[in-house]
C-alpha cells in the first residue's frame, strides 16, 4: 500500500478526535473519507500532513514511517494537502500562489512548465494570473488551491472538502477535474461532506463516525448500503 494509517489516536485536550483509526490508500486510487461534521475527517488529513501530532499509532508512506516528520518534509516526499476553505494567499496574485506551491522543489527549471500545465487544466486561472487571489470567486479559489498543490508534484493529494460552499454546477466541474488529476497519475485521499459526489468518483471509501471507522469497502457497495443511504445520501 502507498499510504497506511494504523491505529491512530488523536486528542484535542480532553476530546478524543480519533480513536484508533485504520485506513489504506493504494497507488492510483481515489479513496473517500465520508462522515458527518466533527467525525474526524479533517483531523485525519491534518495528522497525515504532519500538522497534528498523534498520541499513538503510525502513518507509513511507501513503507516508510512519517508519523513524526515535519509538514515540509512530508510535502517533499510527495504528499500534499488542499486544505478545507481553500486557504489561498489572498494578497498574492494567482501566479505567486502557484509559485508558492513549488516552494520545496529543487528543480526550479521545470516550475515554469508546470505552471503552464496548471493553466491548461484551469484556463480560468490563466486569464486571471495577475489578479489577487482574494478577488477570485469561491470556485476559482478552489481551482487555485488545487493548482497550487499540484505544483509540488505530489504522488498523493489529500483533498479536504473541495465542494464546500460551491454552487452545484461548480461542484460537478471540480469533481471532474479531481477525476482527471487522478487519471493523470495522482493518488487521491478525499474528505467530502457531499457523500454522493465522493462515492461517485472513489474506488473505495471509509465511513467515519465520532473518530472511528464504522464501515469501509468499495465505493459502489457503500453507495448502495441502506445505512449509508439513510445517514449520508438523504435517501
Amino acid at each position: 500500500m502507498l499510504l497506511e494509517v494504523n491505529d491512530l489516536h488523536v486528542s484535542y485536550g480532553a476530546i478524543r478526535a480519533l480513536k484508533g483509526i485504520f485506513c489504506q490508500v493504494g497507488e492510483g486510487e481515489i479513496v473517500a473519507l465520508i462522515g458527518a461534521n466533527g467525525a474526524g475527517k479533517t483531523t485525519t488529513l491534518r495528522t497525515i500532513s504532519g500538522l497534528i501530532r498523534p498520541q499513538s499509532g503510525t502513518i507509513t508512506y511507501k513503507g516508510q514511517p512519517i508519523t513524526k516528520m515535519p509538514p515540509h518534509q512530508i510535502v517533499s516526499l510527495g504528499i500534499c494537502q488542499v486544505p478545507e476553505g481553500r486557504r489561498v494567499f489572498t494578497r498574492m496574485t494567482v501566479l505567486e500562489n502557484l509559485e508558492m506551491g513549488a516552494y520545496t522543489r529543487k528543480d526550479k527549471a521545470n516550475v515554469k512548465a508546470d505552471i503552464e500545465k496548471v493553466f491548461q487544466r484551469f484556463p480560468r486561472l490563466a486569464e486571471r494570473k495577475s489578479q489577487l487571489a482574494g478577488t477570485l470567486s469561491g470556485g476559482e479559489q478552489q481551482m487555485l488551491a488545487m493548482g497550487r498543490a499540484l505544483m509540488s508534484r505530489p504522488t498523493v493529494l489529500l483533498m479536504d472538502e473541495p465542494s464546500m460552499g460551491l454552487a452545484p454546477m461548480l461542484v460537478q466541474e471540480i469533481f471532474s477535474i479531481i477525476k482527471e488529476i487522478n487519471q493523470a497519475g495522482t493518488t487521491i485521499l478525499l474528505v467530502e461532506q457531499n457523500a454522493h459526489m465522493a462515492l461517485s468518483i472513489a474506488n473505495r471509501a471509509y465511513v467515519l463516525e465520532t473518530g472511528e471507522i464504522v464501515l469501509s469497502g468499495p465505493a459502489r457497495d457503500l453507495a448502495n448500503n441502506p445505512e449509508v443511504q439513510k445517514a449520508y445520501l438523504g435517501e
